[in-house]
């Protein structure tokens, strides 16, 4: 299986939101639609899915850390 990196949806009028919840691990298999991490703005929080099926092969980003348009920190295979 190829590696693929998960995007942040369109979020809006915002550039970055912050990390506030990782929801998977390394190793953990996921399904698609399955959320992987929450984000948070200054107005509302949201979940991010995972676009396919999978197993979490890396995590990309930490609590805190700031993700905008075209990242959302996993690797998955």
């Amino acid at each position: 299986m190829a590696l693929m990196d998960i995007q942040v949806p369109d979020i809006g009028d915002f550039d970055e939101v912050a990390v506030i919840e990782l929801l998977v691990k390394e190793g953990d298999t996921v399904k698609a639609e399955q959320s992987l991490i929450t984000v948070e703005s200054d107005k509302a929080s949201m979940e991010i899915p995972s676009s396919h099926a999978g197993v979490v092969k890396a995590l990309k980003v930490k609590l805190g850390d700031k993700v905008g348009g075209s990242h959302a920190g996993g690797g998955r295979r």
